[in-house]
C-alpha cells in the first residue's frame, strides 16, 4: 500500500454547487487526481489515485458471493473520480452529497490511507455516542495486537 498518512480534523463549507475546499497540507498528499466514494456510517472516503489501484486489486480477490457483490454495488456506483480546481475545490455529485447529508458546514478528517467527508452535525454526534467507549475500544483492539 501507499505510504501516506492521513490524520487531523478541518472544518469547511461546502456551497450550493457542491463545491468543497480542501485544505493546501491535504491536496498535496492526495495528489491531482483521487477518488471519492461512499463510505461506511454515512460519510464520503476520499483516497488518492494509487491507493485506490490496491483497493480494486484487492477487491477483484473477493469471492463471488451476494454479500461481496452487493458491497461492491455500493461502493463502486458512487465512485468517480475527481480533480482540484484552481482554488483548491472539489466538486462533490449531487448523490453523494445526499448520502452523506452534507448541508454547509463539513468536516474533514484524516483516517490513515484516506479522508472521510461527514456532515458537521453527523460528525458530532458520532463523537458523542463514541465517546465514552473510546478507551473500550482502545483496551480491546489494543489486547488483541499485542
Amino acid at each position: 500500500m501507499g505510504d501516506k498518512m492521513f490524520m487531523g480534523e478541518y472544518h469547511h463549507t461546502i456551497d450550493e454547487k457542491g463545491r468543497l475546499t480542501i485544505p493546501s497540507k491535504i491536496r498535496y498528499e492526495l495528489g491531482e487526481k483521487f477518488v471519492v466514494t461512499r463510505g461506511l456510517d454515512n460519510c464520503l472516503f476520499l483516497y488518492p489515485l494509487e491507493e485506490w489501484k490496491q483497493i480494486i486489486l484487492k477487491y477483484k480477490d473477493l469471492p463471488n458471493t451476494k454479500e461481496a457483490r452487493n458491497f461492491m454495488r455500493f461502493f463502486l456506483s458512487g465512485a468517480s473520480e475527481c480533480s482540484f480546481d484552481k482554488q483548491g475545490r472539489m466538486n462533490i455529485s449531487t448523490p453523494l452529497i445526499a448520502y452523506a447529508s452534507l448541508d454547509k458546514d463539513c468536516v474533514i478528517i484524516g483516517v490513515n490511507d484516506h479522508l472521510e467527508i461527514w456532515s458537521k452535525v453527523r460528525w458530532e454526534n458520532f463523537m458523542e455516542t463514541n465517546e465514552d467507549s473510546f478507551s473500550d475500544m482502545a483496551d480491546h483492539l489494543f489486547s488483541i495486537t499485542m
